[in-house]
């Protein structure tokens, strides 16, 4: 196992330059570069947090575009993702704009969104996870995910909790640009840290939210 020495800043480079040209020769002549700057530093970054977050699923570099009308063959993007009990999770991805940490649930189905909305609804848990998001923003992360664009069902127009209710999905992340020690072993600190700051929220959707129970047939409906 390599020792995390950073993400060289030719991995920006290195997606700037396939935005502009996504094509298959293109990501011939580059494969040892995508090899060297992108592919091993962020497999020994990976390895190097998987100790207290978990083994990461590094994602190929490949699109899939049978079913999408851009037919562009590689991703412009290299993300991974740690996956903790209950359904969420960490995110870690590299491209043209810089490094991105972040963390939470990214796809939720049915009855997870179901659980979700009953645990915001209830006071007490509730207001935890307003705390926790409130705690994030300050922190100088942002909150997104799938979101309805009307209040759900049943809820009223002046529920305290309202615009966390209409989230299908929730994310916490933060845009770190290209700081001096991306290309430093630093970087495990610095991932680390963003990560630790997201673990309650982590922890919140693990423990009142948790992991799919519907068939698996069933997860390809939203």
């Amino acid at each position: 196992m390599a020792a995390a020495t950073g993400i060289p800043l030719d991995a920006v480079a290195f997606y700037a330059e396939l935005e502009a040209n996504n094509t298959k020769d293109w990501w011939a002549a580059n494969k040892e570069r995508y090899e060297q700057s992108v592919r091993e530093p962020f497999s020994a970054l990976t390895d190097a947090l998987a100790e207290e977050f978990g083994e990461a699923r590094i994602f190929r570099p490949y699109r899939d575009v049978r079913f999408s009308a851009d037919k562009t063959p590689y991703k412009t993007e290299q993300g991974a993702i740690a996956s903790a009990s209950g359904g969420a999770g960490y995110y870690l991805r590299v491209g043209s704009d810089g490094l991105v940490t972040g963390g939470g649930y990214m796809h939720g189905m049915p009855d997870q969104v179901a659980r979700y909305r009953a645990a915001l609804d209830a006071d007490t848990s509730g207001k935890a996870l307003v705390a926790i998001v409130d705690g994030l923003r300050r922190k100088g992360f942002q909150i997104g995910g799938e979101m309805l664009a009307t209040r759900p069902k049943g809820v009223a127009a002046d529920h305290p909790r309202l615009e966390l209710l209409r989230h299908k999905s929730l994310i916490a992340w933060r845009d770190r640009g290209t700081p001096t020690w991306m290309s430093t072993g630093s970087v495990v600190r610095y991932v680390s840290d963003d990560w630790r700051a997201i673990r309650p929220m982590v922890d919140w959707i693990g423990e009142q939210v948790g992991e799919s129970t519907m068939p698996m047939p069933e997860r390809g409906r939203r």
